[in-house]
């Protein structure tokens, strides 16, 4: 390596190799002797040289000693690289007290949060809780643990009176856990991953968390970036995070957290008191495929003033609502929680394709779903003409599926709707098709 550096360093002195990025004239280097001029004599002779130029044997010797001076510098300069990459080696190994991306047969994933000063106040907490030190400690089975650096916690009071209540922490500690070995290679073709949370209101299937890949990395639950990744234990595998995964609220309570993207689903709730109807239904899970605002304003402005503004419309826009709720079924881009006795159907190897024909709140309306997944990409179309555009939304009763076009049930006296049927839909159309729901 050396010596391929000293010849490009060689080669770039003597002009035999164009920088790029410099002007055109910088390129054109000096020759190291001069042109003869037409009419003199042979140009090796040391006599005809213009004055103040070095002869041949004194170009080769300069160029030998710079060769030599060359080599002494990249050798200087490697040795500095190498104490460096050395010197930067012994602080990750420092930063993690040695256990960055091996293995230690001898330690569980409790013990290597207790041996790095990076995770000492997630230790602390879980130390508050046996049998989350139990389950750290179990070799029984392979578990991921997101394990939040002290930084995550900077922002939490440390005072005992706003001490949370001791269940809560316990499902808090519970969902930072993932059920099985997921190193980073393995999360990079994941979209959601199971926890030790067992969620009641998804009838005892774990709570999962959300992954997703981007140009800043591994992100979890959209909000806690993955900062380290993949220290291996006898019973698993620890990745750090930089904020506290909170087990999340439920879906209707998520959808108001953002009103600048679902603020006229939101007024279609209260419009249509549909919080006091989805409280009186007895759900098990469920999948919420929530329209954007843009959705709505796709429907045209003929409809969605009827739906909107008149007493007419309200009882269309209640039947619509009930249309976007799939009850005790929970569906996510890679797993499926069928409380309905139903089934769907895929292929789990390279390409994995699904389909689901999964019921609605509106009687025997369903709405039918595919899933066409590679690695870490998923493209989820519903009813042929509506996607998904967020995916895999995790809520406490459920999941949120973000769709760009609000769903219309197919009219029972025509064939399933075609791409553009929601764009500016005549009144006429929209009612045709609520009408034996309303």
């Amino acid at each position: 390596m050396r010596f391929a550096l000293a010849a490009v360093f060689g080669a770039v002195l003597t002009g035999a190799v164009v920088i790029p990025g410099l002007p055109a004239t910088l390129h054109q280097q000096a020759p190291l002797s001069a042109s003869r001029p037409a009419g003199h004599a042979d140009p090796h002779d040391d006599a005809f040289r213009g004055a103040g130029l070095p002869s041949a044997d004194a170009v080769a010797s300069s160029l030998r000693k710079t060769a030599g001076r060359l080599t002494a510098a990249v050798d200087n300069a490697l040795d500095v690289v190498e104490d460096a990459r050395h010197e930067l080696s012994g602080k990750l190994a420092h930063a993690t007290d040695g256990h960055g991306y091996e293995k230690h047969p001898r330690l569980t994933i409790y013990e290597l949060i207790h041996r790095s000063e990076h995770t000492t106040r997630f230790a602390k907490v879980v130390d508050e809780h046996p049998s989350i030190v139990k389950l750290l400690n179990s070799t029984a089975a392979n578990y991921t643990l997101f394990a939040p650096t002290n930084e995550a916690f900077k922002d939490l009071p440390d005072a005992d009176d706003h001490a949370p209540d001791k269940h809560f922490v316990e499902a808090l500690l519970k969902y930072h856990i993932g059920l099985g070995e997921y190193p980073a290679r393995r999360i990079l073709s994941t979209h959601t991953i199971p926890t030790a949370l067992d969620e009641k209101a998804l009838d005892g299937e774990p709570q999962r968390l959300r992954t997703s890949i981007g140009l800043g990395g591994v992100t979890v639950n959209f909000y806690s970036k993955v900062v380290a990744a993949n220290f291996e234990a006898t019973n698993g595998i620890v990745h750090g995070v930089n904020n506290i995964l909170v087990p999340p609220p439920t879906a209707g309570r998520l959808i108001s957290l953002f009103p600048g993207q679902f603020s006229t689903l939101l007024l279609a709730s209260e419009k249509t008191d549909f919080a006091k109807y989805i409280h009186s239904v007895k759900l098990v899970g469920s999948t919420v495929f929530a329209p954007t605002n843009a959705a709505f304003q796709r429907l045209g402005l003929k409809a969605n003033a009827f739906l909107f503004n008149t007493e007419a419309g309200r009882k269309y826009l209640a039947a619509l609502l009930r249309y976007h709720v799939s009850p005790n079924a929970t569906l996510y881009s890679d797993a499926y929680y069928d409380k309905t006795g139903g089934d769907g159907d895929s292929e789990a190897e390279g390409l994995k394709r699904a389909h689901y024909n999964l019921p609605t709140l509106l009687g025997d309306a369903r709405v039918r779903v595919s899933i066409v997944s590679w690695g870490p990409v998923s493209a989820i179309e519903v009813n042929g003409y509506s996607h998904v555009t967020v995916r895999d939304g995790p809520a406490k009763n459920g999941a949120i599926q973000v769709v760009d076009k609000v769903l219309i049930p197919p009219c029972k006296h025509k064939g399933p709707k075609k791409p553009d049927d929601t764009k500016d839909i005549e009144v006429e159309d929209l009612k045709r098709s609520l009408a034996p729901y309303v």
